[in-house]
């Protein structure tokens, strides 16, 4: 323990008669902070561990009535701590609020014992290490409920797709060949329901001859993961291609067996069901997917997509610029559009999507074209690579890995340009940065950059930092 700012007084004040065993007691429950305190609330003396940051934060009160040094918010709590102390003697354990000069709040539990005329002891524990583990409790329920209804989105679909398709689909155990799941085109191909499937062992439905080439099928796609399709005869009369792929799904082994009937396996119309096929599958596909015309307006996009840009009908991005949810608005097109003109193809570009609702999305971009024809468009692929649980407050941007996508871009993109986004991108990284190292705090980021509040107000929108919310932080802070 260290010395006290007062000592003589504080001792007198609040020690005198109190034996040594009760002394030790007092002393051996003594949490990281004690404040000493007169019968009218005002601190005498403060006492704590040597080097702790909360007994330099505390040494300044001295002098000062307990209930100024908190903010209004905790006022309330320290006059009930002193009333509870002088009528029962000891309180129970409450959370008080203190603030930093830099305008962060340090919690503290404090527990205020009543001792000879009138004094009372408060013993403080401090609770930032519990607040923070709170905080991460809370983020990773958060991160698990998203996960939760994004496999309950992904069953959907899967249910979704395993019904409607036209080819009989079973899946089989591995190891058993017993039919777990079995979809409608598998019932009526075998004559049956299909829940009255589900618990059969496989191969069953098909010709005698049949059998071995099935049983053959099933070895090959264990082996090698897929086995190619092959002709047999159903029970029922009529023929079906056959084949069969080899899954994982926690710790066990599936296998996914298709019946495809040989009558219609043909071009022409079998051409048109596989396109409608492959915009269904484009449709639920997990990662976003957008046809845009070559000015950059979205002329089709799937669900993953409206995910994204937290939309929820395709009627509210159509017509609508990609620039206005994907990339820098009016950067990152014209970069898209130039690499397509000598490249034919973009691939991998890493950038940010921006919901309806503010939530900033990191996505990977690829994109391909086709210029010519009547209707020349452009098509985008997303995929969602942010991290799934954030283990602290997002921070700047990797800078080293954006400007080496930058330089990436010489030879297509003029050196002006090319210096401009440049600028932006280091700015935005400083800015970034000096919000994450004082919390969010704006005026104190102001400082650390040098420069005004209402000038980093101004760069904070004009690079889409004050989104969510800003406006309002501004007005508290001005007023």
């Amino acid at each position: 323990m260290t010395g006290s700012a007062n000592p003589a007084p504080a001792a007198d004040l609040t020690f005198a008669g109190m034996d040594a065993r009760t002394g030790a007691a007092l002393l051996a429950t003594a949490g990281d902070l004690v404040l000493l305190l007169d019968e009218a609330g005002v601190i005498r003396a403060v006492e704590g561990g040597d080097g702790d940051p909360l007994l330099a934060l505390a040494r300044p009160w001295v002098g000062r009535r307990w209930v100024e040094t908190v903010p209004i918010d905790s006022k309330g709590k320290v006059e009930a701590l002193l009333r509870e102390a002088v009528l029962g003697g000891v309180t129970k354990r409450r959370q008080v609020n203190h603030l930093r000069d830099d305008g962060a709040d340090v919690p503290v539990a404090y527990t205020a014992i009543r001792m000879d005329r009138g004094a009372v002891v408060a013993v403080g524990r401090d609770m930032r290490h519990v607040s923070a583990l709170q905080q991460r409790l809370v983020e990773a329920q958060q991160a698990m409920e998203r996960d939760y209804w994004r496999l309950r989105h992904v069953e959907t679909r899967y249910r979704l797709l395993f019904q409607l398709a036209s080819d009989g689909i079973l899946v089989l155990d591995a190891t058993t060949l017993q039919v777990l799941d079995a979809n409608a085109a598998a019932g009526e191909l075998f004559g049956e329901a299909p829940d009255r499937l589900i618990g059969r062992a496989f191969p069953f439905g098909v010709a005698p001859e049949g059998v071995a080439p099935l049983e053959g099928v099933c070895q090959a796609a264990r082996t090698s993961g897929r086995a190619g399709d092959v002709a047999v005869a159903l029970a029922s009369g009529g023929r079906c291609a056959v084949s069969a792929s080899c899954f994982r799904q926690e710790a066990s082994t599936l296998l996914l067996v298709r019946f495809s009937p040989a009558e219609g396996r043909s071009t022409g119309a079998g051409g048109d069901d596989a396109r409608q096929r492959a915009a269904a599958l484009l449709a639920e596909l997990p990662d976003g997917f957008v046809i845009t015309d070559l000015t950059g307006r979205i002329l089709l996009a799937n669900r993953a997509f409206l995910d994204i840009a937290e939309l929820v009908s395709e009627d509210q991005v159509r017509g609508t610029p990609l620039a206005d949810v994907v990339g820098r608005p009016g950067a990152d097109f014209p970069v898209f559009l130039e690499m397509l003109r000598k490249h034919g193809a973009v691939r991998l570009v890493a950038t940010s999507a921006r919901g309806a609702h503010g939530h900033r999305t990191e996505v990977e971009v690829s994109a391909v074209w086709l210029p010519e024809g009547t209707a020349p468009c452009i098509g985008f692929t997303m995929r969602d690579i942010g991290r799934r649980l954030a283990a602290g407050p997002q921070g700047a941007r990797d800078l080293s890995r954006a400007v080496e996508e930058l330089t990436s871009l010489v030879g297509r993109v003029s050196l002006r340009d090319l210096v401009r986004d440049t600028v932006d991108l280091v700015e935005r990284h400083f800015i970034e940065a000096a919000l994450e190292l004082t919390n969010d705090n704006r005026t104190s980021a102001s400082e650390v950059l040098g420069v005004s509040r209402q000038s980093l107000y101004v760069k904070m929108r004009r690079h889409r930092l004050a989104e969510g919310g800003g406006d309002r932080e501004e007005a508290g802070e001005e007023g």
